[in-house]
């Protein structure tokens, strides 16, 4: 698989549909199969952190979802062909749960969001099922506590339930580093990062407008609705301007 080098960050150079005939495979494997979304603010991040980079480029899908690192493979002639985004990602692995009837898993978000997800979901798509969920908020092996038990009873749910696929909401990067450390414990097809896409299919939160989105704004839509975001968006300039001042950050 073709893939483009952004400050190191391995990104997929594919299309949605080829997003798709991916996911499609992975739901028919034996082993699970990990998939990260980075974006601008990611790919800065893993930048200036070698482990942060290398776990990221673990994964077995990553998932170009953000606008800016499109326009930094064009800048330097090594065009990404299209941004698969982790929320549009989401939404086709429970089109293709509702087509299979595959088993989900919901975890991430505050109290109640992952059950009104699953409770949405469920409204829409009849044929899959969202087999159990749970919040973000939990002592973990990622934190250096002493007391997971509440993580193993997560795992053990995850893993008695048939589990096709999981959803992992808990932003960046503590969801990627929870998927790289738990990975090997969990039976499951596919599990996926995907930040706020739990919010978003609870109600709580709402995507932004097509418009905004095919003008690769979504950027500008957030920081609208929560201007607290300036501080991570300025990662954004300062990304391309990091594209601009190095020949190689692009291979």
């Amino acid at each position: 698989m073709e893939k483009v080098k952004i400050f190191g960050v391995e990104i997929f150079n594919i299309t949605s549909d080829e997003c798709e005939n991916i996911l499609r495979q992975f739901l028919k494997s034996e082993k699970l199969n990990k998939i990260f979304t980075p974006n601008t603010e990611i790919v800065m991040a893993a930048k200036r952190d070698e482990e942060l980079k290398n776990l990221v480029n673990s994964a077995d899908l990553v998932l170009c979802d953000g606008i800016g690192l499109i326009h930094a493979s064009k800048m330097r002639n090594k065009p990404i062909k299209e941004r698969v985004t982790g929320f549009d990602t989401s939404i086709k692995l429970l089109e293709i749960a509702d087509e299979k009837g595959l088993n989900l898993y919901f975890l991430g978000g505050k109290e109640g969001v992952a059950k009104e997800a699953k409770e949405k979901v469920e409204e829409k798509y009849k044929n899959l099922k969202v087999v159990g969920y749970h919040n973000g908020y939990f002592n973990s092996k990622i934190d250096g506590k002493e007391d997971t038990s509440e993580e193993k009873k997560i795992i053990e749910e995850i893993n008695s339930k048939d589990t096709d696929i999981v959803f992992v909401g808990f932003g960046f990067p503590r969801q990627e580093k929870w998927i790289d450390k738990m990975g090997d414990d969990i039976k499951a097809k596919v599990i996926i990062g995907n930040g706020g896409v739990l919010d978003i299919l609870s109600g709580r939160a709402n995507r932004a407008p097509d418009i905004f989105i095919k003008l690769g704004l979504e950027w500008f839509y957030r920081l609208i609705k929560d201007p607290a975001r300036i501080k991570r968006q300025i990662d954004l300039p300062k990304f391309l301007l990091a594209v601009l001042r190095d020949k190689n950050s692009v291979e």
